[in-house]
């Protein structure tokens, strides 16, 4: 199937590729159906689309990439509702600000999304117990490709 999208245009997915957010994300409650778009294999980012509003999409980051030391437990809770089984099934993204500069962007480590793979679902949480976490930590941080 064909959507359009905020930043790549007319895309072509598969069905089986589709995210459902039971709980949409945060803002964005109605929001249930989104896809995950790689962007360069090189770099740690991709795109979190809707499916049914061309206007919803947003750049994701690979937090580890530019926070080796990011950690965090997911409730039970959460684990339920993600159908979490395996550890590996797992994949955390956190959302981006984009700014005028790559250097000046922005990812939100407070509340990452996590997206259960096998399951074809996810959430966005906001952590609780955040050691700090901020809601705009620099990208600059990259290692190697974003200097």
């Amino acid at each position: 199937m064909k959507i359009a999208t905020k930043f790549l245009g007319d895309v072509e997915i598969v069905e089986q590729d589709i995210l459902t957010f039971e709980h949409g994300l945060l803002g964005l409650e109605d929001q249930k159906k989104f896809v995950i778009l790689p962007l360069d294999a090189d770099l740690p980012l991709a795109i979190l689309q809707s499916i049914d509003r061309i206007e919803i999409g947003f750049v994701v980051a690979y937090p580890f990439a530019f926070k080796k030391d990011y950690s965090f437990d997911i409730s039970e809770e959460d684990r339920e509702q993600l159908q979490i089984e395996k550890e590996e099934d797992v994949l955390t993204y956190t959302i981006v600000t984009m700014k005028e500069t790559f250097q000046d962007s922005t990812i939100n480590l407070l509340a990452p999304v996590i997206i259960n793979i096998s399951a074809k679902c996810g959430k966005q949480i906001v952590l609780q117990d955040n050691k700090s976490y901020p809601l705009r930590y620099p990208m600059q941080s990259l290692e190697g490709s974003a200097k």
